[in-house]
This record gives C-alpha cells, sequence and structure tokens, in this order.
C-alpha cells in the first residue's frame, strides 16, 4: 500500500496563507499532487475569488481544540466521495473508496450482493444500494486490518470526526 499521509486543518489558508479563526468556515479539499492525495484548507475569500483546482471539497468549520469533537458525517458527501472515485485506477484511490463502501455498508447504504472476479483477476464486490435496485461495484484490495484501520483514521481526520 502507498504511504498516504493527509493533514488536519492547520488553521491557514493554503492559497493566501491567512490564519483561519477557530469556528470560521472555510473550505477542506482533497487535491491532486506527485505524491498523491493531499488535504488543503481555503479560507472563503480564497475560494471564492481564485477557485482552485480540486478532487473534492466539502465546507466546515475550523474546530476549537477545547470543544468536544463532533460525529455527525454529512452521508451525501461519503457517496459523493464514493461516486467520485469509481473510474480511478491508482491503487490509493481504490484502497480509498473501499473502506469508504464498507464504511456506508455499516451505514447501511450498501448491502452486499455477491463477490466476482474481473478478467484482471482482481476481487470485485457488487453492493446493492438500498432503497433502489441499483448496484455499485467495488474493489476489494485485500487490505489488512491495519491498513483498514489507518485508512479509516486518515478519512476520519480529513472530515474531522471519529469513523
Amino acid at each position: 500500500m502507498a504511504d498516504w499521509e493527509i493533514n488536519k486543518p492547520i488553521g491557514q489558508c493554503a492559497g493566501s496563507g491567512k490564519e483561519i479563526q477557530y469556528g470560521e468556515e472555510y473550505y477542506g479539499a482533497l487535491v491532486q499532487t506527485e505524491e498523491g492525495l493531499s488535504r488543503c484548507d481555503f479560507c472563503m475569500e480564497y475560494w471564492q475569488n481564485e477557485k482552485p483546482a480540486v478532487f473534492c471539497f466539502w465546507k466546515t468549520k475550523l474546530p476549537d481544540p477545547n470543544e468536544k469533537k463532533q460525529l455527525f458525517i454529512d452521508d451525501n458527501m461519503l457517496m459523493a466521495f464514493f461516486e467520485r472515485l469509481e473510474n480511478e485506477t491508482d491503487q490509493e484511490k481504490i484502497n480509498f473508496r473501499f473502506v469508504l463502501a464498507m464504511i456506508l455498508m455499516r451505514k447501511r447504504f450498501f448491502k452486499y450482493d455477491e463477490t466476482k472476479t474481473n478478467d484482471d483477476g482482481n476481487e470485485i464486490w457488487r453492493l446493492r444500494v438500498v432503497g433502489n435496485k441499483s448496484f455499485v461495484e467495488v474493489t476489494n484490495p485485500h487490505l489488512n486490518e491495519e491498513q483498514i484501520e489507518l485508512l479509516s483514521s486518515q478519512l476520519g481526520d480529513i472530515l474531522q470526526t471519529d469513523i
């Protein structure tokens, strides 16, 4: 598995360098770099004026380190991340999508249907989308428990919550 480090928010706009204050709204984003996906935060003013190129983004507030972490995750955001990664071939993104699928299964958005093997010999899980008759497929990268925990933790860091 590739090394994958997602930074926690540091309270500074990646575009302008402006300090982001506790409680202030800003945009968190994943951007593609030569090293892989990286988290960047952008203050509202920079985001609106410059519209930086990002892989995906979310609007949030910089948490006060003295306050308890919020445990709410927007399910639509998780689904959007999952769908955005559908045609990715980079192993890091395949791993990320698989962990998202597991989280969405735990949240009862997906229900396991079957496993098949594609022409490349990869194990593909077919998942039914709960509430309708559609299906999604996800490649099982055969991550070990430690890798899944690491990716889940990194996803939690991205979304500023516990997963």
